[in-house]
């Protein structure tokens, strides 16, 4: 029964090379354990958020595919012809139902399938993970559209070419998980390889922490071939001590502020209800507040970064250091890595080796 808390993982450079090990691509998606009781389907989220109502499209085709009774963790992702949208994704968030059967139509959702935790009345938690997965795949062995089977190899060769080869499709990297590994609620005992490249940006722009004293977040801005600066994201995960030191250190650059800044519109609270800017509420935090205070964006940070989507840092940032020696205009979007997008349809067409 719900809730149940998925398995986690640690992060590391490199690809695991170890016996015992099973790879499987990283899904760009919302975390999401599915619950079938005969017609009773329900969708928790990692963090025990319901999912159910925003993705209909999805209870009705698990319905057509899953067996009535099982426990199945996976991702829910929305594919394209262009790769993963995650962008799309945050958009089903909704609250109205009219919003989300309309984008249930025009832009529905996938789940790919990655362990089982229960079949019928036998709990598998305990089991291996080899275990586990050989159920799934007797399970999910025929083509059910949009529910998919994750690829899976213990070739680390193959891994390390899909952290290379289908990054461009939009996938976060590479998962490495034990085969003897049984499964461990809200514990980080698997291992991820993301993507982390670093860049240099404007600082334009902080947030307050929660405790309302010390600095929660940097803003950060590129410059277009235009001249224009765009918000691209934020830099944080700061200790405490750091985040004490940064009032100091940005109070300087706080003085008149919003004279000549470029998101000085962007202060308006109005403006603020309309999307890719510094300001408004979480899409995905509800009514979190994510006011800003502007700087004068005279100084330079260099980023540590995942990958890029539509134009913007995929996730949080964190800051390697302050870059005296760079002048603010030449932080641009030329430097960040373009990568050529894959063919997400070649993960599933691929021969993977066991």
């Amino acid at each position: 029964m719900p809730p149940v808390k998925p398995m986690l993982a640690k992060s590391v450079r490199e690809v695991p090379r170890a016996p015992g090990l099973a790879y499987e691509p990283k899904w760009d998606g919302f975390r999401c354990i599915v619950f079938r009781d005969g017609d009773e389907i329900e969708l928790g989220s990692r963090n025990d958020r319901p999912l159910t109502r925003y993705f209909p499209e999805l209870v009705e085709l698990l319905a057509g595919t899953l067996p009535r009774r099982c426990v199945v963790d996976g991702e829910i992702v929305i594919v394209t012809g262009a790769g993963l949208d995650f962008d799309a994704l945050q958009l089903r968030l909704h609250p109205a139902a009219s919003r989300v059967r309309k984008l249930a139509e025009e832009t529905p959702a996938s789940f790919v399938a990655f362990d089982l935790l229960a079949l019928d009345d036998r709990e598998l938690t305990g089991e291996p993970f080899a275990e586990r997965r050989r159920l799934l795949g007797s399970v999910l062995s025929g083509a059910f559209g949009r529910v998919h089977l994750t690829p899976m190899t213990s070739d680390p060769d193959v891994a390390q070419d899909w952290f290379t080869r289908f990054e461009g499709a939009g996938f976060d990297g590479v998962m490495a998980k034990p085969l003897d590994l049984p499964y461990e609620q809200d514990k980080r005992v698997m291992w991820k390889v993301k993507h982390e490249r670093t860049a240099d940006c404007v600082v334009a722009g902080f947030r307050w922490h929660k405790d309302g004293k010390s600095v929660g977040s940097l803003l950060l801005g590129l410059f277009d071939e235009h001249g224009s600066l765009h918000h691209v994201g934020v830099a944080s995960s700061f200790t405490a001590e750091r985040r004490r030191e940064l009032v100091d250190e940005l109070a300087p650059l706080r003085e008149n502020a919003l004279d000549g800044h470029p998101w000085r519109a962007w202060a308006d609270a109005d403006a603020q209800a309309g999307g890719r800017m510094p300001g408004g509420l979480s899409r995905w935090t509800g009514q979190k507040d994510l006011s800003w205070e502007p700087l004068r964006p005279e100084w330079v940070a260099e980023v540590r970064y995942e990958h890029v989507q539509a134009g913007r840092f995929r996730h949080g940032g964190r800051l390697v250091r302050f870059r005296p020696d760079r002048r603010p205009e030449s932080c641009t979007y030329a430097q960040l890595d373009e990568v050529a997008p894959a063919e997400l349809a070649a993960l599933f067409r691929a021969e993977v080796p066991s």
